[in-house]
C-alpha cells in the first residue's frame, strides 16, 4: 500500500522536475539567445549556439511531460478531500500540455529557417529574419494560451490543499491567489500592448511562484501526512 508520504515525494519529485527545466526552458536559455526587436543578433546567437537552442526545445518538452504525470499523482494523494476538485485539477492541468507540444512546432520551423544553410527555401535574407522573429512571437503568443490553463489548475489545487489536514494551508491559500495573478497578467497582456514593460508582472506572479516552489520542496521533503479522516466530498 503506498502511503501518502510516499506519494507526496513522488509528487515532489516531479514538480522539480518541472519547477528546474522551467526556468531553464521559459527563462534562462531565451535569454541567452533571443534579442527582442533584433532580428539578426537572434539569428548570429541562434547560429552561434544551436546546440543551447535545440536543448531548449528538448528541455521545454521534458518540462511538460513531468507536468503531464504531476497531476495525476496529485490527485492521488489528494482526491479524497474532494474528488470533484481533485478531477478539475487534472482536466486543467493536462489540457495544457497538448497546447504546449503543438506550439514548440514554432521553435522547430526557426530551427528550419537558420539551418538551412543552402537556402532551400529561395529567401533572403531579410526575409529569413522576419520569419524567424515572427515564430518566435508566435511561440511567445502560443505560451500566453498555455498560461491560462497554468493558472487555471492551480486554483483546484490550492482548494484541495487548504482543505487538507495533510499540507499546510498557507500553500492553498498562495496558489489560489496564484491562479488570478496568472490571468490577470495574461487579460493585461492581452488589452495592453506594453503590459510587461510596466514591471508589475512579476510582482502579480509572485504568489503563485512562492507557492509552486514551496509546495514543491515541502512534499519533497516533508512529504504529507497521513489523512487519517477521508471526507470523498463531490
Amino acid at each position: 500500500m503506498t502511503t501518502n508520504k510516499k506519494t507526496a515525494r513522488i509528487a515532489g519529485l516531479l514538480y522539480l522536475g518541472v519547477v528546474i527545466t522551467g526556468i531553464f526552458s521559459l527563462m534562462y536559455m531565451p535569454s541567452k539567445l533571443i534579442v527582442s526587436k533584433n532580428a539578426e543578433l537572434t539569428i548570429h546567437n541562434i547560429n552561434s549556439q544551436v546546440s543551447l537552442f535545440r536543448l531548449w526545445i528538448l528541455i521545454g518538452l521534458l518540462c511538460y511531460t513531468f507536468f503531464l504525470f504531476l497531476p495525476l499523482v496529485l490527485h492521488k494523494l489528494l482526491k479524497s478531500i474532494n474528488k470533484t476538485y481533485a478531477d478539475l485539477m487534472v482536466l486543467l492541468a493536462v489540457i495544457s500540455v497538448p497546447v504546449f507540444f503543438l506550439n514548440s512546432q514554432n521553435l522547430f520551423n526557426v530551427l528550419s529557417l537558420v539551418n538551412d544553410s543552402n537556402n532551400y527555401f529561395g529567401l533572403s535574407n531579410e526575409q529569413i529574419q522576419s520569419q524567424v522573429m515572427l515564430y518566435l512571437k508566435q511561440y511567445n503568443n502560443g505560451l500566453d494560451i498555455v498560461h491560462i490553463f497554468s493558472g487555471l489548475w492551480l486554483f483546484p489545487f490550492g482548494y484541495l490543499v487548504f482543505k487538507s489536514n495533510i499540507i499546510p494551508k498557507v500553500f492553498g491559500v498562495l496558489l489560489m491567489i496564484g491562479c488570478f495573478g496568472y490571468l490577470i497578467n495574461f487579460i493585461g497582456d492581452t488589452l495592453i500592448s506594453n503590459y510587461y514593460n510596466i514591471g508589475i508582472d512579476s510582482y502579480i506572479q509572485l504568489p503563485a511562484s512562492l507557492g509552486e516552489i514551496g509546495i514543491c520542496l515541502w512534499l519533497l521533503i516533508m512529504g504529507a501526512k497521513e489523512n487519517k479522516k477521508e471526507n470523498n466530498s463531490y
